[in-house]
């Protein structure tokens, strides 16, 4: 498993630095792009993009660190350093994705005219460059399980939607002048970037929180910790998860005097292990005695 997460690592970081390369020449490109044709659509995305260079670069910081050893004072790693990384790229796209939307309402109270065709070859490089790059990261990352990589892989995505956007406006504007259209596509990507933004918000906020991870289920847990024979009852039941799919779990198992209890841990630690996947456990045995628990 170990050598399959180192594996897993250096790909992600693969993924990362090739859409960090692409992203920052688009960036480029669409910033100065926007500026000359007067395009929100354009600067909007650019603006999104600079985020998304920080954001991806963040990640790959994050990734990086994630690899120190262990020490006396951080006992878990840096592990949890990816969740803080998604966490802040998720407020910093629900952030730019509320600026977008104050720049369109004004914007719409006062249309402007924009260079509609060179706005759309711009915009239409910037997709190719976008789909690159999410390809990149879907074949190199993984997107499904690391929150860390997801939240880089939607701040991608999130451009690719303003390339669409601004292909889409930018037609409009060419064949039949309506210049509402830029703030109007600004305002429903930005409105699809909000909600991918709020998903990675509110997971690595659970995680930080330390709460029970989306796929595990605690009750049967419990059930098949107290179906072990000898065991009377299990309490002080906690699991959390460290980094994506990462997870600990510790309890307090109270058994039958005279048990043997290590037979009962060896068994309670390969259920927790083998049926739930959770390779970090902590189970402190109590026996019960005719005074009391031990």
């Amino acid at each position: 498993m170990h050598s399959q997460h180192n594996e897993q690592r250096k790909g992600n970081q693969k993924g990362l630095i090739i859409a960090v390369a692409i992203t920052s020449v688009i960036l480029i490109v669409e910033f100065v792009g926007g500026l000359i044709t007067n395009s929100l659509a354009l600067l909007s995305d650019s603006g999104h993009m600079l985020s998304d260079v920080t954001s991806l670069l963040f990640s790959l910081f994050a990734l990086w660190l994630s690899t120190k050893p262990p020490s006396p004072r951080k006992t878990f790693g840096y592990h949890r350093f990816e969740i803080i990384a998604a966490f802040i790229n998720g407020i910093t796209l629900f952030i730019i994705a509320l600026l977008i939307t104050i720049e369109a309402y004004r914007r719409l109270l006062e249309p402007q005219t924009v260079a509609s065709g060179t706005m759309l070859a711009i915009a239409l490089i910037g997709l190719v460059a976008n789909a690159l790059s999410a390809m990149a990261l879907l074949r190199q990352g993984d997107i499904k399980d690391n929150l860390n990589m997801r939240s880089a892989y939607l701040h991608v995505i999130g451009d690719a939607l303003g390339s669409v956007g601004a292909i889409v406006a930018g037609l409009l504007m060419y064949f039949y002048h309506w210049y509402v259209a830029d703030p109007i596509i600004s305002v429903i990507v930005a409105i699809i970037i909000l909600r991918g933004a709020w998903r990675v918000i509110k997971q690595s906020f659970h995680i930080l929180m330390e709460g029970t991870p989306a796929n595990v289920d605690l009750a049967r847990i419990r059930e098949s910790l107290e179906g072990i024979d000898g065991v009377l009852n299990i309490h002080d039941m906690h699991v959390w998860t460290i980094t994506s799919g990462v997870h600990s779990f510790t309890c307090h198992l109270l058994i039958e005097s005279g048990g043997n209890s290590q037979t009962i841990l060896d068994t309670a630690s390969s259920i927790v292990k083998d049926d739930y996947s959770i390779h970090f456990s902590a189970i402190q045995m109590e026996i019960r005695s005719e005074a009391g628990v031990k």
